[in-house]
């Protein structure tokens, strides 16, 4: 009776175990059903990544340009070389798809990628993975270079498709453009310059197409999907002029001669304060990355600037009306305090004019002004001029520079230029004020910033800070400035600097260093400065030099810098001295549209330029430079016809620009590889072009 009683008890047990977990897995089952989490798991998201696949559509960087639409940065495709080692990928063996000679294939790609066969071998010989990457050497190969290893047909070499920033002028105004790279994600990334301080503007937003997979991962077809469009980069337009950079560049190397320790070289719109060239030495190259200083010398070399600062102590005392031109004083020496500071003529010239003064850069006039000025007077001038701040130009790392001074001596040698410092930014800056009426000008680099819609979102423009000095004073010192660089007397400090084409007018400056917080001695150690404008009567550009460690004749620099000067005077036909100008130098281009095409080449050939004819038609419907340009003896002027074959020209020895001009109109995708002129393409000589495939171009 207990047994059956004992029995009774475990089934009811029993009974009521089982309804107690069929009631936990309803309630279980309830709740999945109203509730999208089980355990933290989203089930929603978990089934969806079960079925579906997400691939990301890259955007793209956005392309600097210059002012005149050349591009200065921009992406291009590159590849990545892999070899395929293992040998199941190879299903027939009479086509494989592994590397099966080992060392024939290192052996033909070595003269490719510029790796040794022994390094190559060395990876090809890496046991137990699938593939390999041929790294360095096969990173970023061009597709000229992908093509060239293609046509060896090997077996197992493959190619990975990425991008990667391009500058094609190398080290052209490399501290102003800056550089951008990979980062450890694959993104490309500014680090510098304009690429780093507009990063996320030149940054597009990847998209992405969401879509139904199966169990192997392949796409199912006719299945709806979802797509993120990519949002590319916004383009940024500089104030450059790639043809007066190209100017400052040949005359930077020109100065490297001279076994300098830096130098910046920079000119301005004078009417607008927009820098329409800028260069420094040392340089880099953003392709190589070969940097040895990370800050631009433009707007984060502070220095003493020397007797270019003459200008503003000297408009300071014509403003304040303690300066007569005809006032004699005695040059040579003065003392000051417990110093004495003399002239850079040691002896003097005797009883001078304040006038002569400044044209032969005599510190003892600056000193006598900015004793009559006084300590307060002279700060509060040099503070509207615009030192001791940063400018605000639109470049990373501006310094302020420092004009502090307190005693007498620090007064005296801060109106000749020492004691103090500055920016070359900030003296182009100051210079403004005389081709504005004493009104400065803040200085810009951006002409404009274009979203991936074609909108303008930003725009440099003229902005006016404040004036400082009245028109009067201005002419005083701009005659003053003239008197400095054109007069016949070789005691004027700038004569070095005078040129036939045009007027030229400007001040000198030579500044000793300091190191160790002493003043270095010897034969070059000063930072030799310019700051110039040209022409005089309307100046259109503000030029301002500044070398360390020069190790030539004051002539030397000089004439490096007037013969930048007259290369910008005839590429703007700026000459203010007709007689003396070869006019023949400069062309002004009409309207050929609709012109027949024999006689518009003959007309061009006359004068000294060179057709490029685009098509095989009888009159012209497209030109480039277009209508009233003003071009340089012997350019290239493009004539597109109303034929449909074009046929290839002789691009040996183009330029980068003179390529891109070529491609955008014939309107044919294009990719170029290289630094330089044109050395190579894909497109023969006198071959007619099939437009539905890329030409290729490499420089160098």
């Amino acid at each position: 009776m207990k047994k059956n009683s004992r029995i009774f008890s475990i089934i009811k047990i029993s009974k009521i175990a089982t309804i107690f977990l069929f009631v936990v897995i309803l309630v279980k089952l309830t709740y999945v059903a109203i509730s999208p989490k089980v355990d933290g798991i989203d089930l929603n998201t978990f089934a969806l990544s079960r079925t579906t696949a997400t691939k990301t559509i890259e955007a793209s960087r956005g392309t600097i340009y210059d002012i005149n639409n050349e591009v200065l940065a921009t992406n291009v495709r590159s590849y990545t070389v892999i070899a395929y080692l293992d040998e199941s990928r190879t299903s027939d063996e009479a086509n494989p798809r592994h590397v099966v000679d080992k060392e024939t294939t290192a052996e033909k790609l070595s003269p490719l990628i510029n790796m040794t066969s022994k390094q190559i071998l060395k990876l090809l010989n890496t046991k137990n993975v699938y593939q390999v990457e041929l790294g360095p050497g096969g990173r970023n190969i061009t597709e000229l270079i992908k093509e060239e290893i293609e046509a060896l047909d090997l077996p197992g070499i493959d190619f990975i498709k990425s991008t990667k920033r391009e500058y094609p002028n190398g080290d052209f105004a490399s501290y102003i453009i800056g550089y951008a790279k990979k980062n450890d994600e694959g993104s490309i990334v500014g680090e510098l310059g304009i690429e780093g301080k507009y990063n996320n503007e030149l940054t597009g937003t990847n998209g992405k197409t969401i879509y139904q997979k199966d169990a192997y991962g392949y796409r199912i077809a006719n299945t709806p999907e979802v797509t993120e469009e990519a949002k590319n980069g916004y383009d940024i337009y500089l104030t450059l002029d790639s043809n007066i950079q190209l100017y400052l560049e040949n005359a930077i190397k020109e100065i490297e001669n001279f076994n300098i320790d830096w130098a910046t070289l920079t000119i301005a719109d004078a009417k607008t304060g927009a820098i329409v060239g800028s260069t420094s030495s040392p340089s880099y190259n953003p392709n190589i990355l070969n940097i040895t200083d990370y800050n631009n010398p433009l707007v984060s070399y502070t220095y003493e600037p020397g007797s270019t600062m003459k200008i503003y102590s000297f408009m300071a005392a014509i403003e304040e009306g303690l300066y007569k031109g005809d006032e004699l004083y005695q040059s040579g020496s003065i003392q000051v305090s417990d110093y004495n500071i003399s002239d850079w003529n040691k002896e003097g010239w005797g009883k001078i004019t304040y006038d002569k003064g400044f044209t032969y850069s005599s510190n003892v006039a600056a000193v006598l002004l900015s004793q009559k000025l006084g300590k307060e007077k002279l700060l509060d001038y040099y503070k509207k001029f615009g030192f001791g701040k940063k400018t605000g130009i639109e470049l990373s790392n501006e310094y302020d520079g420092k004009i502090k001074f307190n005693y007498e001596s620090e007064l005296a040698s801060a109106s000749y230029g020492q004691g103090i410092t500055t920016t070359p930014i900030q003296n182009i800056q100051a210079l403004t004020s005389l081709s504005n009426g004493g009104t400065i000008l803040k200085p810009y680099i951006i002409s404009k910033i274009v979203d991936n819609e074609g909108k303008v979102v930003y725009e440099g423009k003229r902005t006016e800070l404040t004036k400082v000095v009245s028109s009067n004073t201005v002419k005083k010192m701009m005659d003053l400035m003239d008197e400095t660089v054109n007069s016949k007397d070789t005691a004027v400090t700038g004569y070095r600097y005078h040129t036939d084409k045009l007027t030229l007018i400007g001040k000198t400056g030579t500044a000793n260093y300091t190191q160790n917080g002493k003043y270095v001695s010897g034969q070059y150690s000063t930072i030799r400065s310019f700051a110039g404008l040209f022409p005089k009567d309307d100046p259109k550009y503000i030029i301002y030099v500044s070398v360390k460690k020069f190790q030539g004749a004051s002539s030397s620099l000089g004439n490096i810098i007037k013969k930048m000067v007259e290369s910008v005077v005839t590429y703007k036909n700026l000459s203010d001295k007709d007689s003396n100008v070869d006019e023949s130098k400069v062309i002004n281009i009409a309207s050929y549209i609709n012109q027949g095409k024999n006689e518009t080449v003959k007309l061009l050939e006359k004068y000294g330029l060179c057709p490029i004819v685009i098509g095989d038609g009888e009159y012209i419907i497209n030109q480039y430079p277009s209508t009233n340009s003003s071009v340089l003896y012997g350019s290239k002027v493009f004539l597109v016809t109303n034929g449909n074959n074009i046929t290839m020209p002789n691009v040996i020895g183009w330029t980068h620009n003179e390529i891109n001009t070529f491609a955008k109109l014939i309107k044919i995708n294009y990719n170029i590889d290289g630094y330089g002129k044109v050395i190579n393409t894909n497109i023969p000589e006198g071959s007619i072009i099939d437009l539905n495939n890329d030409l290729l171009v490499e420089l160098g």
